[in-house]
């Protein structure tokens, strides 16, 4: 698993590990550390709309979180310390493996991050894989969106589907909207790394 893991990566430099020795020497002595990004918003772009929650699953390991509070909506907060405890997180990391995060989590955090001024991680500072991208490249299914792949594969998922109801009750600031919101956001990053396993590893 591992051989195969490091043919697909690359290094600092951009070239495969293969042919740079000393970055794959460094490679095997220090492993990076992974990570699978999910995060929950408002609405579909970042000038309209905040982050509701976001999680970061260690492999094999715990999930780093955050969620938005009734409080930070009420005071006009809204979601600059989530994103600012989110890129502190972020940078735990050496790669961070996200579903559709080119397209979207990944700039709707930059731009969130720009709003407030806040020190997002730079181009290639972290390393990021786009699992969505590796999915369809790989596969030829009716949809690629994540549930519908983990059904594919076995992989249970969507135990908490979000529902119109529950997301504007979320947008008022419901605790309870919010919790749910935020296991939805467990569960997606769970799922992800499941997947992770079985197509990258």
């Amino acid at each position: 698993q591992r051989q195969m893991c490091i043919r697909d990566r690359t290094c600092s430099h951009g070239h495969s590990l293969l042919v740079h020795p000393v970055c794959l020497k460094k490679v095997l002595e220090h492993p990076e550390k992974i990570g699978f990004l999910d995060i929950e918003t408002s609405n579909l772009v970042a000038t309209y709309g905040y982050v509701f929650s976001y999680c970061i699953k260690e492999m094999d390991g715990d999930i780093l979180e955050g969620c938005i509070t009734k409080e930070d909506l009420e005071s006009g907060v809204f979601d600059k310390k989530l994103i600012h405890n989110l890129i502190r997180d972020m940078k735990k990391f050496d790669r961070l493996v996200t579903y559709y995060g080119t397209s979207f989590d990944i700039p709707f955090l930059r731009t969130r991050a720009i709003k407030y001024k806040l020190d997002f991680p730079l181009y290639k500072e972290i390393q990021h894989t786009a699992l969505y991208s590796v999915v369809k490249n790989r596969c030829k299914l009716h949809s690629n969106r994540l549930g519908v792949v983990c059904d594919f594969f076995n992989i249970k998922a969507k135990g908490h589907p979000l529902k119109p109801k529950v997301w504007f009750k979320a947008s008022m600031g419901e605790p309870k909207a919010l919790q749910y919101i935020l296991t939805h956001n467990r569960e997606d990053v769970i799922s992800t790394e499941k997947l992770y396993k079985r197509v990258i590893l």
